[in-house]
């Protein structure tokens, strides 16, 4: 891994550090996509999922739809600068936005990511369906400062027709998540490596909530000897507990209003874990299962459960006895046509 001295800088040190590097959010080499800006004040943060609301504090992104054009504004960067990487799919809120407010934080230059990769979704699922806004994402973006460069390929610019090498992590498919959803992260693997040999990033920033793929790319980027520190963010939640996905705008208002029962189910897991330890009792997986599958019973709208899991932190094999070491206790269910998919991390316990 490689050393980064993590600093905040001001917007005028941030561009002075582009302009050294010959490239600054408003002058850029290469072809720019220029979204109008949205000059209104901030709306205050929804509770039903609502994508966040631009601020009026606007910085106009360089963006990039080309490979070779996005790599020629990356080699003109100054060499002592971190770039922190936020990869996305678009359909921006807030979850997104604190990934890359930490990154902003703690690197020089942020380089976000906007591509529906389809190579993760199976011929039933909803690449057709999912979400593409990138006019209102680079406005989201822009007005707060968020992001120096956008990466924001075509699916013909990461997958020629010619294309036929993919990364295929050996065992995730066995895992819940990979029953469920056969070759999505044999998907994922692959555009991750993709976008992290394009962006070249010192650190690259997720979510929690995919806790899955957070242990796939820490393993890719191990094993694939990158000099890239993964960095995992919490998981943004609603005010009620529902965790943020650009999937929640499916749900219907009666939906919406059922969805908290998830994260409720892996509360009552967590709980039940907690008694046990307070007992000085080590939890069995069938204990913290039976508490989360009596909230989830518990609402109708809830039509499947595709899994309870209670994986291991490191590599989310299923564990029979939660021990010291804690533990990720993980649910997909389906509510009405929507999949929705949610975690809890045990913390280790004290010794």
């Amino acid at each position: 891994m490689v050393s980064i001295v993590l600093r905040t800088l001001s917007n005028q040190s941030r561009c002075s550090l582009l302009r050294r590097g010959e490239v600054c959010r408003r002058r850029v080499t290469a072809p720019l996509v220029s979204p109008s800006l949205l000059h209104a004040a901030a709306a205050p943060r929804a509770t039903m999922s609502t994508p966040a609301t631009p601020t009026a504090d606007h910085s106009e992104p360089g963006v990039f739809s080309t490979i070779a054009d996005f790599r020629r504004a990356r080699r003109s960067l100054p060499h002592d600068a971190s770039v922190g990487f936020v990869p996305t799919m678009g359909a921006l809120h807030e979850g997104h936005l604190d990934l890359f407010r930490r990154a902003r934080r703690e690197c020089d230059i942020v380089v976000g990511s906007v591509f529906v990769n389809p190579a993760q979704f199976a011929p039933h699922e909803d690449l057709d369906r999912y979400p593409r806004q990138l006019e209102q994402d680079l406005e989201l973006l822009g007005g707060e400062g968020l992001v120096d460069l956008v990466f924001a390929p075509t699916r013909e610019e990461m997958y020629s027709p010619d294309h036929r090498i993919y990364v295929d992590p050996l065992g995730f498919d066995d895992l819940p998540e990979g029953v469920a959803r056969p070759g999505f992260f044999r998907g994922v693997a692959t555009v991750v490596t993709k976008l992290l040999n394009v962006v070249q990033p010192d650190l690259a920033f997720f979510g929690q909530k995919d806790a899955l793929q957070c242990v796939l790319v820490k393993r890719l980027v191990e094993d694939l000897n990158m000099p890239v520190t993964v960095v995992v963010s919490e998981t943004t939640r609603e005010a009620d507990g529902l965790a943020m996905s650009s999937r929640n705008a499916y749900m219907s208002a009666e939906e919406r209003a059922a969805a908290p029962a998830v994260y409720l189910s892996l509360r009552a897991a967590a709980d039940a874990r907690q008694r046990e330890a307070d007992a000085g009792r080590n939890a069995s997986r069938e204990e913290l299962v039976a508490a989360a599958e009596e909230v989830i019973s518990a609402q109708p709208l809830i039509t499947s459960v595709d899994y309870l899991s209670v994986g291991s932190p490191a590599t989310m094999e299923e564990l029979e006895e939660i021990g010291q070491a804690g533990a990720v206790v993980s649910v997909a269910v389906r509510l009405g046509s929507v999949r929705l998919i949610d975690n809890v991390v045990l913390p280790p316990l004290a010794r």
